[in-house]
């Protein structure tokens, strides 16, 4: 009877063990299959971002135009003269209003005279954090330096505009804010801008000056503090005298006629003494010299059409004796009053 039990029991157990082995066999199929899944779609993964990768290589890249923005606080560099605020964060008795002396150094509590003139705004700050922690006032600190005055690094604006100085132009500005800051052109600007780099002083760009909305882009480049922009000059030629419209006309592309001034000048009058044209050129030495012109000829296509110069005056008489011999620095005279005109 002791043996059909404790069978019995061996069974049961045996029975037991076995439903046991097959519970973790099923949970190890089931493991193994999961991770034979997981295996296959890592496969189709990767090769699928292998495909990608391939087909962004093999494609053609275009390269990017490069920003011409204007840098950031921390790149600009501190001068002798800006006034820069000072602080700590955490101690707020700290933040302090300074100027850099003539030596380009600021004085501070505790630390004395620091050297920042031509560093950066990082580097500044870095210098201050330094020296308060070897003095052993902080432990770690954390500075800011705020430039609220550049005294040196504005953006000068000369040349034909209304108001040529130094203007405190900072963060993104392009070169046609720093010309409307200066009032805008005179009349007398030319089509052309000279832009220096602070950082490339020798090398000079040449920007188109336009306003119109199809083609400012290529006036609205970048400009930074210290840069320089002038604005050129444009060559004018005035005619004067005996004719619909005296004025003073922009060479464009510094190519001008006397037939071209004349039509631009809406033509001579019917008392206009034709034959007895002059243009008054400045020698090379600079002394206004008189050229007889027979503009009753280059009308008719008998004499060549003559080439003008930048400040050329295309004076026509008229048809009395008092005007044929009227001198030259009346001549002059009349010329620097007239209207500029713009084609």
């Amino acid at each position: 009877m002791f043996t059909r039990i404790l069978s019995a029991r061996n069974i049961s157990q045996l029975f037991l063990f076995s439903a046991f082995l097959g519970t973790t066999a099923f949970s190890l199929w089931g493991q193994a299959a999961s991770n034979s899944s997981a295996s296959k779609d890592s496969s189709k993964t990767a090769a699928a971002g292998a495909t990608i990768a391939s087909t962004t290589t093999a494609s053609p890249t275009t390269a990017s135009v490069p920003s011409q923005s204007a840098p950031d606080a921390t790149s600009l560099v501190v001068g002798n003269g800006d006034l820069i605020n000072v602080s700590v964060e955490g101690a707020p008795d700290f933040s302090k209003d300074v100027r850099v002396n003539p030596r380009g150094e600021i004085s501070l509590p505790m630390v004395g005279a620091i050297k920042v003139a031509g560093l950066t705004v990082e580097q500044a700050q870095e210098a201050v954090a330094k020296r308060l922690q070897a003095g052993g006032y902080f432990n770690n600190p954390q500075v800011t330096i705020f430039e609220k005055e550049y005294a040196t690094q504005g953006i000068s604006v000369l040349g034909e505009v209304q108001k040529p100085g130094i203007y405190p132009l900072f963060g993104p500005h392009s070169v046609l804010d720093a010309i409307s800051a200066a009032g805008g052109t005179t009349p007398k600007a030319g089509n052309t801008i000279l832009l220096t780099r602070r950082d490339q002083p020798n090398l000079v760009q040449t920007i188109p000056l336009d306003f119109k909305k199809e083609q400012g882009g290529q006036s609205n480049v970048a400009v930074n503090p210290g840069d320089t922009v002038v604005v050129s000059k444009a060559g004018i030629v005035y005619v004067v005298g005996d004719v619909r419209q005296p004025s003073g006309f922009v060479m464009e592309n510094s190519h001008l006629t006397v037939l071209q001034a004349i039509a631009m000048a809406q033509g001579a009058n019917p008392t206009a003494s034709l034959g007895h044209a002059k243009l008054i050129r400045k020698s090379s030495e600079g002394a206004p010299q008189e050229i007889p012109i027979e503009l009753n000829k280059i009308m008719k296509a008998k004499a060549p059409d003559l080439q003008l110069q930048a400040e050329d005056i295309l004076f026509v008489p008229s048809s009395t004796a008092k005007n044929i011999a009227r001198g030259l620095g009346a001549i002059v005279q009349s010329a620097s009053g007239a209207a500029i005109y713009h084609y």
